[in-house]
């Protein structure tokens, strides 16, 4: 065996490490995470848009807003990088693993952020850099250390999470009106379920890291599950507002529906028994939800 390695040739050793690299700056940037942000913010702009869209103009929003988003994910885990090491599901980040450091990363978080904001305040327009702006001060400054402090982060948090839908609405149309509130509404609603879910499957991860999670405080879980229910039965009607306000049609209406009483349902199976099945199972419908409901949304604009 060591007379393979022995073979094996520094440029080759050289480009696995460069990959693994590249790979671990990548998962900093929470690709899966920002993948909900590209098709939120393309939703928005899409739906903000008078006339046939400018794909060009579009383009720029979504990746404005999505370098945006990784930027400030990279950042926070700058900030969080001693609790994430305390979690099971995060130990093996890049920064509390230690194979990218805090200072480097800091600098690419910073060089991320402000490629989004110049980008969206060059090519679309100022609301919408202004908007970018304020999801990375809110996400950054407020709800990051608000975490460790208070289990209300999680609604805090869920401002930046809903904005994106509502800088690509700005950057379609400069303004953000009725239909741009409504789909920020449609997005934080949804967020509370969702985050209720991950909230009580991670709770020993939780109560490992000192985040005053509302399972970690309360073990019952019972204003856990009336929280995700109560969210959930918020979201079912604000749903439906697209159709109301003319963003979409009545196919749209009635997924929305069947949508948001299969989340309700399985919300309030979760808020019954409050167990890591019923968790799971809301999680992952969640999950679901908004890709598809954005895209019906969309198809019948």
């Amino acid at each position: 065996m060591k007379n393979v390695r022995a073979d094996l040739a520094p440029a080759a050793l050289s480009d696995t490490q460069r990959t693994s690299l590249i790979t671990d700056y990548v998962s900093l940037t929470k690709p899966r995470l920002n993948f909900l942000v590209v098709v939120t913010s393309a939703a928005g702009y899409y739906l903000g848009v008078t006339g046939s869209p400018d794909l060009l103009n579009m383009a720029q929003a979504v990746a404005g807003t999505a370098l945006v988003a990784g930027g400030s994910a990279v950042l926070n885990q700058v900030y969080e990088r001693d609790t994430d090491a305390r979690m099971r599901r995060t130990r093996l980040r890049p920064l509390p693993d230690q194979r990218v450091s805090a200072p480097e990363a800091a600098i690419y978080g910073l060089v991320l952020s402000a490629a989004g904001l110049a980008t969206l305040a060059l090519t679309t327009n100022w609301l919408a850099a202004g908007l970018a702006l304020a999801t990375l001060a809110i996400y950054l400054v407020v709800y990051t250390p608000m975490k460790r402090t208070s289990n209300l982060s999680t609604l805090v948090g869920a401002v930046p999470g809903a904005l994106p839908a509502v800088i690509g609405w700005a950057a379609a149309r400069g303004d953000i009106a009725i239909g741009g509130w409504t789909l920020f509404a449609i997005v934080f609603l949804w967020q509370i379920p969702h985050f209720m879910a991950i909230a009580w499957m991670y709770r020993d991860d939780y109560r490992s890291a000192g985040f005053p999670m509302l399972p970690v405080i309360e073990p019952d879980g019972l204003r856990t599950g009336h929280q995700a229910l109560l969210y959930a039965a918020a979201l079912l009607p604000v749903s439906i507002g697209p159709s109301v306000f003319g963003l979409a049609g009545w196919v749209y209406f009635w997924l929305a529906l069947v949508l948001g009483i299969v989340l309700l349902v399985l919300s309030a199976r979760f808020a019954r028994e409050r167990s890591d099945r019923s968790a799971r199972l809301l999680f992952f419908a969640s999950i679901i939800y908004l890709p598809l409901i954005w895209a019906v949304m969309v198809l019948d604009h």
